[in-house]
């Protein structure tokens, strides 16, 4: 998955945009109770297999919502993002920030108590390779939208094969909602969300058609299937965060933007321009889909 590749300090910054996104995603798919399903008869800890885990958000969001013992296996092709566990970790929990890459850590709370091992992978050659069989779930956070159709099928696949959950959250479903609105906002989500179906590595990436395309998959193999809607909702006048999260975010988007069509940069860079004018007193929703699938 090299093409694909995320700094720690967006992974931060986005963080807790995601988590909100979430909180309000899980009320509607039952997820605390739906997975506590998952716990039924075992005798061992919760296993969690999590894929391209970046720095760790989704197991300090989903941890402590799974509750009691867990064994979590967390991968990812970056190994500069999974060095970064320790330091994460040691600012919720009794982690040393000299952890090496190949050292086990923990990760605990009210309630619950996750062991932690990390795994450099690329999730294009080895996701079969991953111990399917001895999970309970298998989750990942932003992770759909950057595959394609063909790997999408092996990961179906690889659940049935095993009968394991699978949680897949924040996922794009191509919606950008601007407030107060400015007549190239449209143009520019056309095209960054055209960029975003370009080969991450994974294939030629789905974008916003990821969750249907893996829920269909997923029902025919005879899966019950939830989802609901998980968007980030960013004020940019509500504190110097959103407003940074806002401008980071045009920043992106003019620049997939002018990559997809390298004719309209002069009119992307003016759109910029004005996005960034506003960012203060704006406001910009990005639509965002979580799956919960039981077998």
């Amino acid at each position: 998955m090299s093409g694909a590749t995320f700094s720690a300090d967006w992974l931060q910054m986005r963080e807790p945009f995601d988590a909100q996104a979430r909180d309000g995603a899980a009320v509607e798919l039952q997820l605390v109770d739906r997975l506590a399903s998952l716990r039924k008869g075992a005798t061992h800890p919760l296993r969690v297999i999590d894929l391209a885990c970046g720095t760790g958000a989704n197991l300090r969001w989903l941890a402590p919502r799974l509750r009691g013992a867990q064994q979590w296996l967390v991968v990812d092709h970056d190994a500069d993002l999974l060095r970064c566990w320790p330091e994460r970790l040691a600012k919720v929990s009794e982690v040393g920030p000299d952890a090496g890459l190949h050292q086990p850590l923990s990760f605990s709370g009210p309630g619950f108590e996750s062991s932690v091992v990390r795994q450099q992978i690329d999730l294009m050659q080895g996701l079969e390779s991953l111990p399917w069989h001895a999970a309970d779930l298998v989750t990942a956070s932003a992770l759909l939208d950057l595959v394609g159709t063909a790997w999408l099928h092996r990961l179906a696949a690889a659940c049935a094969a095993s009968r394991v959950a699978l949680l897949m959250s924040l996922n794009v479903d191509g919606r950008h909602e601007w407030t107060p609105e400015d007549p190239v906002d449209a143009t520019v989500g056309r095209l960054f969300a055209d960029h975003q179906q370009r080969d991450k590595g994974l294939g030629p990436a789905l974008g916003w058609r990821a969750v249907a395309v893996l829920r269909q998959a997923l029902e025919s193999a005879g899966y019950r299937v939830f989802t609901a809607t998980s968007d980030w909702w960013v004020d940019g006048g509500a504190s110097p965060q959103a407003q940074a999260m806002q401008c980071a975010l045009i920043d992106g988007m003019a620049a997939a933007a002018s990559e997809q069509s390298t004719g309209s940069t002069p009119a992307l860079q003016v759109w910029r321009q004005r996005r960034l004018a506003l960012a203060a007193r704006s406001q910009l929703r990005v639509g965002h889909l979580d799956l919960l699938a039981l077998p």
